[in-house]
């Protein structure tokens, strides 16, 4: 269970001025700790603080920010039955999905050891014509400075260890505003970063309001902003950002193509768990689901009765995969959004109740292009079904959305998955499963308004550093 209270972390250091953020067990709605909230005059010291640090960030040797990484991973595999059952009550996360976040974060603080120490340059051939004889150029990356990062309640382990491991990695420091509504997971880390030997100031870990965050943006001495959440969100603080470089990391609807050749069992027990787990709350999960006209009625039966067969309810029971939404006020918008698509004609196959902060698992079909359902960000647990004739005309239809994170193809032509490759308006496709499927070492961002810019440590690490020449002269 969780402790009664959570201090912040300013500077590497455990500070509780306060109790004035409550939060809940998402299942049960009762407070299940409280934690100290930041203030704009501590916000703005953290990053001076963050400023301070850069030089001795910096200057560490590539062995010691591995050491670092790879001592919180250790410690996280210690702590992991305490950091599961944290986001099962902070995030209505079931117990196998919050157990394979663990798990993810220990492999993301694993992979930023390992490139930690490959933070590579070049040499450079200058003497490509008699103007430039007699010169030698050579590149490396240097820490870009301090950084600021905003992330959102669905991931409260994972979608933080994108932005501070790579930090680490690259010799930058940084403040972290986690989510208000999931900031727990984000101060046991927090915990096991003060254990380090980390320069003073090196990182904060500030839960705070919306108008005292606005620092975390618009201050110019933070040198980049990495934004995770909604797109509305993420444009305005890129707006608002100045100078400074900005990542951001956004919604999306994503489509699945199932192609006539597909082994349907397979791609029915691959679009189940991409499309409902963790009750939807992902930027990739399944929510447009195309599938060719000719085995479009045996798909649909074998995926409405798998998806009749989930369990929902306690996210802390082993055989839960259907836990509660985030909030009371996101589950009645997803009901909503279900019930305007059902007045303009469009059938629930199963699925479409709330009860509480409890949406049963639903697909839907016939639903009109222009509902919230079919074009917005559903986040939750609904799809929607549409059949196809034509390939071409299907990578069309994938396309016409405002979003473009990934795709998933379920084809076994190479062909067909090339031309899915080429085509597509998307950050990934995968061929063979679910848009769902995302490895922490892998380039990972979308465009459109998907975002801009990529995670995955290595891709990080580039945004986090910058290159900087040195060329020599051979004097005469």
């Amino acid at each position: 269970m969780l402790k009664d209270t959570y201090p912040f972390y300013f500077a590497n250091k455990p500070q509780q001025p306060n109790t004035d953020l409550a939060v809940a067990d998402k299942y049960t709605g009762e407070i299940a700790t409280r934690v100290a909230v930041a203030d704009a005059e501590t916000i703005d010291s953290a990053i001076a603080m963050c400023v301070k640090a850069k030089e001795a960030m910096g200057k560490m040797p590539s062995y010691r920010r591995q050491e670092i990484l790879y001592r919180c991973a250790e410690r996280f595999r210690e702590r992991f039955d305490e950091l599961a059952m944290s986001l099962c009550i902070e995030a209505g996360k079931p117990l196998k999905d919050a157990r394979g976040e663990v798990g993810r974060l220990i492999d993301t603080f694993k992979i930023a050891a390992e490139e930690s120490v490959r933070l590579n340059g070049e040499i450079l051939t200058m003497d490509i014509s008699a103007r430039t004889e007699g010169y030698t150029g050579m590149w490396k990356r240097v820490p870009v400075g301090p950084c600021s990062f905003v992330t959102p309640f669905n991931f409260p382990l994972n979608l933080i260890a994108h932005k501070i491991a790579p930090a680490i990695a690259a010799g930058c420091p940084f403040i972290l505003k986690p989510a208000s509504l999931t900031p727990v997971g984000a101060l046991i880390i927090g915990e096991t970063l003060a254990e380090s030997e980390m320069p003073e100031g090196a990182f904060s870990i500030l839960p705070c309001g919306r108008n005292d965050a606005e620092l975390f943006t618009v201050d110019d001495r933070l040198k980049l902003l990495s934004f995770t959440g909604s797109p509305s969100v993420g444009w305005s603080l890129k707006a608002k950002a100045g100078k400074k470089k900005v990542v951001l990391e956004l919604g999306g609807n994503a489509a699945c193509l199932v192609d006539k050749d597909t082994d349907l069992d397979d791609a029915v027990q691959r679009i189940i768990i991409g499309a409902f787990y963790q009750s939807g709350q992902s930027c990739i999960s399944v929510q447009r689901i195309v599938v060719h006209e000719e085995i479009y009625d045996t798909f649909k039966q074998k995926l409405v009765e798998a998806t009749k067969k989930l369990i929902a309810g306690d996210p802390k029971e082993e055989a839960t995969f259907i836990g509660p939404i985030i909030s009371r006020k996101e589950a009645v918008r997803i009901e909503d959004w279900i019930k305007s698509a059902v007045s303009r004609g469009a059938r629930v196959l199963c699925g479409g109740i709330r009860n509480g902060v409890m949406v049963e698992a639903t697909l839907l079909e016939d639903v009109p292009k222009d509902e919230k359902v079919y074009s917005h960000e559903v986040f939750g647990p609904v799809a929607v079904l549409s059949k196809f004739s034509n390939y071409d005309s299907a990578l069309d239809e994938i396309n016409d959305s405002d979003f473009g994170l990934q795709a998933g193809i379920f084809t076994r032509d190479i062909y067909k998955a090339h031309k899915a490759w080429d085509k597509l308006e998307v950050g990934a496709v995968v061929i063979g499963d679910v848009p769902s499927w995302r490895v922490d070492n892998m380039p990972y961002g979308g465009v459109k308004d998907s975002g801009s810019g990529r995670e995955g440590i290595r891709f990080s690490i580039e945004d986090m550093t910058e290159i900087r020449l040195f060329v020599l002269r051979t004097m005469p």
